[in-house]
């Protein structure tokens, strides 16, 4: 009778081992069955080319140069001021100062004109102030360069201008002769375009709600500041990738801007990376928007973009796009690959990232912040 029951027990506790082993196997399964792929490296709009298009900053590719006469503005009742100057104004943004004098002032235009540009017609003046450049061989041509550089570094300095269009913004030159000689007077706006916003957007009043929704956001997000750097660094990265989601199918739309990112909570990678700098530009910490091309694990390589941040005076990498990666067949995350591109030195992040400081085939050639060779240890 003793050996029954031992016999009986010695079967319940096998089984009850059995039934542990297969709950811990399940458990296991479902840990590693949503395999995790990183995000596709991006492809870059201007003169690339890729099927998917996922970084699109609609940077001009060929400036957009017309020349115009001055006498049909004037019966149109145009003011042509030729006596504008934007010296007092001050800008100290990464990629503003990397400019020539000329696109600096074309940049300084934009910048004082931000508020007007919401109607998204309003005609930003330039003067006479290029007339020495316009007076030489090929200086249309040389302007047209310095204009291409100015917008690009504008685009990159300030994500929150997502309602811009670079594509519908026109540089006009009109030349003015004279019993004194030949000036040009010189002017932005949107041509034959009925606007110079993007295609999602086609009234201020749009754009202005669109920018109140994004406000809230960001005041939302930055409101949980905690003042230690690196903390808030980790706190924005962590938002973007718990609340974002990756857009597979690049078709939505604003997916590659802040307004995308943030209110609709879709995007692509150059979504992510400028929400990031959005966000840690209203903090007071330096980020940079920067672009290239990633190597993701199945060896292929596209454009892509990601961030450069400033944490005790040194420079690390950020990718919150493949720090977000899409999950086959669902699941989380795990933390290692949540944090694998957080902070990253360049012997580590260059490994799979590979970063170009010229946004368009042609352009200026950008430089970016030297990475600590290290990765960053908390």
């Amino acid at each position: 009778m003793k050996s029954r029951v031992a016999g009986f027990i010695m079967s319940i506790v096998i089984i009850l081992i059995i039934c542990a082993l297969i709950l811990l196997g399940m458990i296991f399964y479902q840990e590693i069955s949503g395999v995790e792929t990183a995000t596709e490296p991006e492809n870059f709009i201007g003169n690339y080319t890729s099927n998917e298009n996922t970084v699109d900053t609609e940077t001009i590719t060929t400036p957009q140069v017309v020349e115009n006469n001055p006498l049909n503005d004037l019966q149109s009742g145009s003011n042509n001021n030729t006596n504008v100057d934007y010296s007092s104004v001050t800008v100290d943004k990464y990629f503003y100062n990397q400019l020539e004098e000329p696109s600096k002032t074309i940049y300084k235009a934009l910048e004082s004109n931000k508020e007007n540009m919401k109607s998204g017609t309003y005609r930003i003046e330039l003067g006479n102030s290029f007339s020495d450049i316009l007076n030489t061989t090929n200086g249309q041509d040389e302007l047209g360069d310095y204009y291409q550089s100015a917008i690009e570094a504008y685009t990159y300095d300030n994500p929150d201008i997502f309602y811009l269009s670079p594509n519908k913004m026109y540089l006009n030159i009109e030349t003015i002769t004279s019993s004194s000689g030949v000036s040009y007077n010189v002017y932005i706006n949107n041509g034959n375009e009925n606007n110079y916003f993007t295609d999602e957007f086609s009234s201020q009043t749009q754009v202005e709600s669109a920018i109140s929704q994004v406000e809230q956001v960001k005041n939302s997000i930055v409101s949980r500041r905690t003042g230690n750097t690196y903390e808030d660094i980790k706190m924005v990265h962590d938002y973007l990738v718990d609340s974002m989601e990756y857009d597979t199918t690049i078709s939505r739309n604003n997916i590659y801007d802040v307004y995308g990112a943030l209110v609709n909570k879709v995007a692509v990678c150059e979504g992510y990376a400028r929400s990031f700098k959005y966000i840690l530009d209203e903090m007071g910490i330096p980020c940079v928007l920067v672009i290239g091309t990633g190597t993701n694990s199945r060896g292929e390589t596209e454009r892509h973009a990601w961030n450069y941040v400033q944490l005790q005076g040194t420079w690390y990498a950020v990718d919150s796009t493949w720090d977000d990666p899409v999950v086959v067949g669902g699941g989380t995350i795990s933390q290692s690959s949540k944090y694998k591109y957080f902070l990253k030195g360049s012997s580590e992040f260059y490994s799979d990232h590979t970063p170009s400081g010229q946004f368009t085939s042609g352009g200026k050639e950008f430089s970016y912040p030297s990475l600590s060779s290290s990765s960053f240890s908390n």
